[in-house]
């Protein structure tokens, strides 16, 4: 064999490499869920996502949101002291093309799940490796994959209808707001 043609299987199998590699880090960025495509109209908590920009890359927050309609969520419906899904429908997934500490758990570049445990003080938020699940019940064989957690400051905000997470930081690092009735908690995340 040639050196020329030599190279030029190397540079087509280099190729086809980055392609495959090109490929999962899309298939990382897209909200998984259950059911056909037409029916998440139909949905009352719609799928939403945050984009979280970190040193010139996007990794995604996928999630549902309920709305509270008139009900109280926090610490009622979704009762203090109960790992609770983060969203509603399927779970709240964090999808990482690279690797990221959130809180202060380290992540590998993929996708995790969080939940969270809701109290009237601080609250804990979960990661846990078990993406492919409904988000309820959070049961001993799905906190069986939890791979950290830490705690965050409750803090209080105007009243939010509609459950909503977003992004707010610059660089290297920032911050995943979520809010929901008067509920805002800043859940840190840095790119490492």
């Amino acid at each position: 064999m040639t050196t020329r043609r030599r190279t030029g299987l190397l540079l087509l199998a280099a190729a086809g490499c980055w392609a495959g590699l090109a490929g999962a880090a899309h298939a990382q960025s897209t909200c998984s869920f259950r059911g056909a495509a037409d029916a998440l109209a139909e949905r009352p908590s719609p799928l939403d996502s945050v984009a979280i920009e970190l040193g010139g890359e996007a990794a995604k927050l996928c999630y549902g949101r309920p709305s509270a309609r008139g009900r109280t969520m926090v610490g009622g419906e979704d009762p203090f002291g109960i790992p609770w899904r983060f969203g509603a429908n399927e779970p709240t997934t964090l999808h990482l093309p690279f690797p990221a500490t959130v809180g202060t758990v380290d992540l590998d570049p993929g996708s995790y799940s969080l939940y969270a445990i809701p109290e009237d003080g601080p609250w804990t938020v979960v990661v846990n490796g078990n993406t492919n699940r409904w988000g309820i019940p959070i049961s001993p064989s799905v906190r069986s994959a939890d791979i950290g957690s830490f705690d965050v400051s409750r803090g209080e905000g105007a009243y939010v209808e509609q459950l909503t997470f977003r992004f707010e930081g610059q660089g290297r690092s920032g911050t995943l707001v979520y809010a929901w009735e008067d509920v805002v908690l800043r859940i840190p995340i840095a790119r490492r």
